[in-house]
């Protein structure tokens, strides 16, 4: 007998099959049985010898039971008769499947043979059969068997319809027998299959990759999975295959990892070519052989975009620049546009680029359309675009906000494969996120700018030219996103020739830090124009800042609290400074004679709205030339390093220095020297070199407290201005001392003190010692007197009156006439 005939399928329950269950009948042509198999013996609880000679329809339970299943035998075929119940010896029914075979005996008569199962090995049959149908009929998996040779034993539907062996027979033949050539790495396959045969391991999910006759130029992945076959005694006898094709599955996660990387490495910088040149590169090598993109001008240049139809993109020309482009290795570029020109082909009206602009959609050319679309507008570029062998072409717009940015260009002409439609979702998923990069890019580019303007314009945009005084300063922003700071730097000239020099930082970033900043310039101006000793300035702005906290509290200028500030003040005639310092960092000088650098010992004091104890300053005599340094912490504090490592590069910096070079040389190779390429922190410089004002150039006169000795004024005036070769100022210098002279007499008390200062400008000093605040009013016609200072204001540039510990000094000054100058100072 045949072994498929009595195999049920039992081993979908895990037991191994045992073919001694098997229940068979044997019958001759009239129904009577000849014999019983052991499996029919137990099932029916009666031996072959009992049931010999009688006929098979005696076994049945009923007799209706026998007629009816008599009647569907049909001769010379095999007939399932279906569901029947059997009589035990116990006289229990026993419910069954039946199914009836034709036979011949070896004297040539007719059998019948009756394979009974029972209703648990009839359904375990029913499944068996249905998994090997599914598995070798109906299943997508392709399954094949090999022996121990490595020989095809069976293949299932699946591997034929895939016609990856040209549909050859391969039972008997290896894989390196059938396989195409080049198609398969078909040692490492028969390393697999050998590896399971020697270990008994089954090998799951291997990823495969290689090529099949229908699809050669395009690389393929599997998931393999090789599987040993045992027999009853666990002996390995075969190998069973299972592949699934994967390649789907694993395009579509390299298109995953391609968006991921996408969003990790486009716009990490701020900066609107870069972010362009960012989305080259992801795309190149990895999704295109060449990839470039064309920015409208606009966004090149940093502006707003245009919003909605703004303009006809179909009709009109509209410029559009190359911002980036990316070729890979091996590759050549057929649109080779200089970075920042116009992309002649794809700003002209009409063109693929004018029209995905206008509809926002994608355009893919490939092959003949493509050459075509390009010979139309630029033959050249066609010529190129041919001879390159570019043959998938893909433009995608670039859109923001509802406005239109640009177009990116992906190009294959080295990989033989075109774009496909998930390769332009791909395209446009990746472009998108590019495009909401650039578009925040130019935003903050253009917002940068417009606060950078703000902060330069509240910055002094010329230093004053003084003869006490020649001063430069320097001020660069912090890098990265927060590039506003609170620094700033001043120069301003006090009367008597004198010069204040500051420099401040306002604590934090951003905007909020450079309106502070403004405010409390804009303050200490005001300041100084009282002429306050450097203490008490700092301590009327240290006030001023409580204010800035009571009014905002932490709004637009609350952060004012915290701010530093050191302030100088040098006098030319004594050539003495007098500094105070608000938290600040203390300035340095170096020497003029021998280049040394020495920084400050001055009282430090607390940063502004923070109290601590009041303010102090600190007096030093400088000599002509010497470089006095002011700067901002941002300078000399790196980040992750102490401030007195900071202090020592910049005496370094200063020692290495020659202090009687340019003052704008010094100062920059200064600020190159301490900060580095992208300062974390905003940094202020100002350099002062400093000049005495010759004896010659100022003269002072002790007077007595009478009227007589206004006259006495008078002359010594007119004859110091004789000296000076100012003849022309005599009248105008007469009619000052005498009306100031007659105010401190008048109003005033001893000691009464004038002093004339040659300068840039004519200088006339009457100090007192009353503290009586002057004013100007404008004298009735009855009235005797009050006209003196309106007559002051009216001669003289500019006027005033500065305060002291004992008195006052009301000044004037009066401007050189045409064709006479100052005395140079001395250098």
């Amino acid at each position: 007998m045949h072994d498929g005939l009595f195999r049920d399928a039992s081993g979908l329950s895990g037991e191994p099959g045992d073919e001694t269950s098997e229940a068979y009948a044997l019958l001759d042509v009239h129904g009577v049985l000849i014999g019983l198999s052991p499996g029919a013996e137990s099932l029916l609880g009666r031996t072959a010898e009992e049931v010999r000679g009688r006929r098979g329809a005696d076994l049945l339970y009923t007799r209706s039971d026998a007629t009816a299943l008599v009647g569907r035998c049909e001769p010379g075929a095999v007939v399932d008769l279906g569901r029947a119940v059997l009589r035990h010896s116990s006289g229990q029914p026993v419910e069954v499947t039946l199914q009836v075979r034709p036979m011949a005996s070896t004297g040539g008569d007719q059998q019948w043979l009756v394979l009974a199962r029972d209703s648990t090995g009839a359904h375990r049959h029913e499944f068996g059969e249905a998994l090997l149908r599914g598995l070798f009929t109906e299943s997508p998996v392709v399954i094949d068997v090999f022996d121990t040779e490595l020989r095809f034993l069976a293949q299932n539907d699946a591997q034929r319809r895939t016609g990856a062996f040209g549909g050859q027979e391969c039972t008997g033949l290896t894989m390196a027998e059938v396989a195409p050539p080049g198609l398969l790495d078909l040692e490492a396959f028969e390393a697999r299959q050998r590896h399971v045969l020697e270990t008994g391991e089954a090998l799951i999910a291997t990823e495969v990759r290689g090529r099949t006759p229908d699809d050669p130029d395009r690389e393929h992945v599997w998931s393999e999975s090789i599987l040993p076959l045992r027999s009853r005694s666990g002996e390995v006898i075969g190998l069973a295959h299972a592949v699934v094709d994967a390649t789907e599955r694993d395009r579509a996660k390299e298109r995953l990892a391609l968006v991921n990387d996408a969003s990790t490495r486009i716009g990490t910088t701020l900066n609107v070519l870069s972010t362009a040149q960012e989305l080259v590169d992801v795309a190149v090598p990895r999704f295109a052989d060449h990839a470039y993109v064309n920015l409208l001008d606009p966004v090149f240049g940093g502006e707003e975009p245009s919003h909605g139809p703004a303009y006809d993109a179909v009709r009109g020309s509209v410029p559009q620049r190359r911002a980036a482009s990316s070729v890979a290795p091996g590759a050549r570029s057929e649109a080779m546009v200089p970075m920042g020109e116009v992309d002649r082909f794809a700003s002209g009206p009409g063109s693929p680029f004018a029209l995905a602009l206008a509809s926002g959609e994608p355009a893919l050319m490939t092959g003949a359309e493509l050459i075509a679309e390009f010979a139309t507008a630029d033959p050249g570029r066609a010529a190129l675009v041919s001879e390159y062998g570019v043959h998938s072409w893909l433009l995608v717009p670039l859109f923001a906000r509802g406005a239109a940015l640009g177009t990116a260009v992906f190009v294959r002409s080295e990989r033989a494969h075109p774009f496909e439609a998930d390769d332009v979702l791909l395209a446009e998923e990746i472009v998108g996120r590019a495009a909401v990069c650039i578009d925040n890019a130019s935003r903050y580019t253009r917002e940068r700018t417009t606060a950078l303007a703000l902060q330069r314009s509240l910055l002094p945009q010329r230093l004053p030219e003084l003869g006490a005084v020649e001063a430069v300063g320097r001020y660069l922003p912090a890098s990265g996103h927060t590039v506003l700071g609170g620094a700033w730097f001043d120069v301003i000239p006090l009367s008597g020739a004198r010069v204040a020099l500051v420099v401040g930082d306002v604590v934090g970033h951003g905007l909020h830090s450079v309106v502070t900043m403004g405010r409390l310039r804009t303050a200490v101006r005001t300041l100084a124009d009282l002429d306050l000793a450097p203490e008490e300035l700092l301590s009327r702005l240290n006030d001023l800042v409580g204010r800035f906290q009571d009014e905002h509290g932490h709004g637009l200028t609350g952060g004012a609290a915290g701010t530093t500030c050191v302030y100088a003040v040098f006098d030319p005639v004594s050539r003495v400074c007098v500094l105070a310092r608000a938290g600040h960092p203390a300035p340095a000088r170096v020497s003029a004679r021998d280049g040394r650098v020495e920084v400050l010992d001055l009282p430090g004091g607390s940063p502004l709205g923070r109290g601590g104890l009041p303010f102090e300053s600190g007096e030093l005599k400088l000599a002509d030339g010497e470089l006095l340094v002011l700067y901002t912490d941002g300078l000399v504090r790196s980040q992750g390093q102490p401030l007195d490592t900071g202090l020592d590069r910049l005496r370094t910096a200063l020692g290495g220095l020659r202090p009687d070079g340019s003052l704008d040389a010094v100062c920059d190779e200064v600020m190159g020297r301490l900060l580095p390429t992208r300062p974390h922190d905003d940094a202020a410089l100002l350099m002062a070199r400093v000049r005495g004002l010759d004896p010659d150039h100022h003269a002072s006169w002790e007077l007595a407290s009478e009227p007589e000795v206004v006259g006495r004024a008078r002359v010594l005036a007119t004859r110091k201005l004789a000296e000076w070769g100012l003849e022309e100022l005599e009248f105008t210098t007469e009619l000052v001392v005498s009306e100031l002279v007659t105010n401190a007499v008048r109003y005033g008390s001893p000691p009464i003190r004038l002093r004339l200062i040659r300068d840039r400008e004519l200088i006339c000093e009457v100090s007192d010692g009353s503290s009586t605040s002057p004013h100007v009013r404008r004298a009735l016609e009855t009235d005797e007197g009050g006209r003196g200072l309106f007559m002051v204001a009216q001669l003289a540039q500019l006027w005033g009156t500065r305060y002291h510990a004992r008195g006052k000094t009301i000044w004037a000054e009066q401007p050189f006439p045409d064709g006479a100058s100052a005395l140079p100072a001395t250098p």
